[in-house]
């Protein structure tokens, strides 16, 4: 539908439980900046991560009441310049990385998945 007004996508949320654990992961793992961390609420915190000048973010946010955390797939994927660098820095920085990098050939980029320490898949591409 035209004229929406819709002009970005703000950020993608992952619901999370430990939102220190996943800022320390977010940040000293996958080197991302911390740009977002007030209270709301009352009880919760409202946290956002980025990279860059890029705007969108990611929110690591509480869930709703009652509402389960961990293992979902994010349909997140970031990008890297060299795959197999960004791969073994992960790997030996600790991060759960799939054990090898899928080359499927053109047009498909080289790509691996991991996960976060509570268990959300993510996609690196290059």
């Amino acid at each position: 539908m035209a004229g929406t007004g819709i002009n970005k996508i703000a950020n993608v949320v992952i619901p999370v439980t430990d939102q220190d654990g996943m800022i320390e992961f977010y940040v000293d793992k996958l080197g991302f900046t911390k740009r977002v961390d007030e209270p709301f609420g009352g009880k919760y915190r409202w946290v956002e991560v980025g990279l860059g000048d890029e705007t969108t973010t990611i929110a690591l946010a509480p869930p709703p009441d009652g509402s389960p955390t961990g293992g979902n797939q994010t349909g997140i994927t970031l990008q890297t310049g060299d795959i197999d660098a960004t791969h073994a820095q992960l790997r030996d920085g600790g991060v759960d990385v799939d054990a090898e990098i899928m080359r499927m050939g053109d047009p498909v980029p080289p790509m691996f998945w991991f996960r976060d320490p509570e268990g959300n898949t993510l996609l690196m591409v290059q």
